[in-house]
């Protein structure tokens, strides 16, 4: 049974790890928490390794999450089950796991608590469970939510965009960046495996396209891509490299920026990756790519977005997809954008 959210004055959430993009597409749930428990202290609880909370994306969660913890040890080894108590002194009304792999959610549900949340082994070891024939959504957005909605009695629905306060620091860069008066389309080639990634000529042969219908080519690159700029550089002089000028360069690859320079795109190309998401809730129109990732499980946040995936093309691999089928996909959502 789920305790009166009144009685809820800390919980623990656990993850494994959080890197950029499920870090934004877990923004909803974050903002939930602190509806259903407003006066909730929060403790993020990264069992494995690192969180982006507590570095590149720590501004929007300033008042979200009172405390973050990483390597807190768990989800190593099943040995992990023998040792000492996590977090041994310390005990929470509420614990949340976001995980589904049983013998992690065995430890983490070793932190002293009062309520345990989990969709391991079907919610077998949650004190509060859905109703009998509930299916765990795909969308890992979506399950966040709904383990809150299971933990709170309350109802949160997905949502379509994700406002974001901008500090002014990222915009003003970013129109100096990008200033106005140009339609500018942007091209993430990059992304967290080069298997997701998508060949990079032929991300430059869709920026040309771009260019001759009068935009204004914009490369994203981060630092895992570096290697291409001059390839860039040599092949579209005309394009820009906001994050490689002396002034983007300045900000260390926050994300904060790229986010205040995609509201700036009249539309973007991205494999599946951080910065896709990124732009997502920018409300950049995008078109994004996936050859051996599920586009079901981490869709960005966005009402407008134009998904191609390699397998309508006979394969997984991002190879597959043909430059004529995205280029067509990009024109059009530069058609529907405002003359700048």
């Amino acid at each position: 049974m789920t305790k009166s959210t009144g009685e809820i004055k800390s919980v623990l959430v656990h993850v494994g790890l959080d890197r950029l993009g499920d870090g934004l597409l877990k923004l909803p749930f974050m903002r939930g928490l602190k509806t259903a428990f407003p006066d909730v202290h929060v403790t993020w609880f990264a069992g494995k390794e690192t969180t982006v909370y507590a570095r590149s994306l720590k501004p929007l969660a300033q008042g979200l999450v009172d405390e973050v913890i990483e390597y807190g040890g768990i989800g190593d080894s099943p040995k992990e089950l023998f040792g000492p108590r996590p977090l041994k002194d310390r005990h929470f009304d509420l614990v949340i796991d976001t995980q589904r792999n049983f013998w992690i959610a065995l430890g983490v549900r070793r932190i002293r608590h009062r309520q345990f949340v989990s969709p391991a082994a079907r919610f077998l070891l949650s004190t509060s469970k859905p109703k009998r024939g509930y299916k765990f959504p795909k969308a890992m957005q979506r399950q966040l939510l709904d383990l809150l909605e299971i933990a709170s009695n309350r109802t949160f629905e997905t949502p379509a965009v994700l406002a974001l306060d901008i500090p002014s620091k990222y915009r003003d860069a970013a129109q100096r960046l990008l200033p106005v008066g140009t339609r500018y389309a942007a091209f993430a080639p990059g992304s967290g495996g080069r298997p997701k990634c998508w060949p990079l000529d032929r991300f430059i042969d869709v920026a040309k396209a771009a260019g001759d219908a009068g935009v204004t080519p914009v490369f994203l690159i981060g630092p895992q891509e570096e290697e291409w700029i001059n390839t860039i550089r040599n092949k579209l002089p005309s394009a820009l490299l906001p994050l490689q000028a002396e002034e983007g360069r300045a900000f260390n690859y926050d994300p904060m920026l790229s986010i205040a320079l995609g509201e700036r795109l009249a539309a973007a190309l991205s494999n599946d990756s951080g910065i896709a998401h990124m732009l997502a809730v920018a409300g950049t129109p995008l078109v994004v790519m996936y050859g051996p990732t599920v586009y079901e499980k981490f869709p960005p946040m966005s009402n407008d977005v134009t998904v191609i995936r390699a397998e309508t093309f006979g394969s997984r691999e991002m190879s597959a997809i043909p430059v004529d089928a995205v280029r067509d996909a990009l024109l059009a959502q530069l058609a529907k954008a405002p003359a700048s």
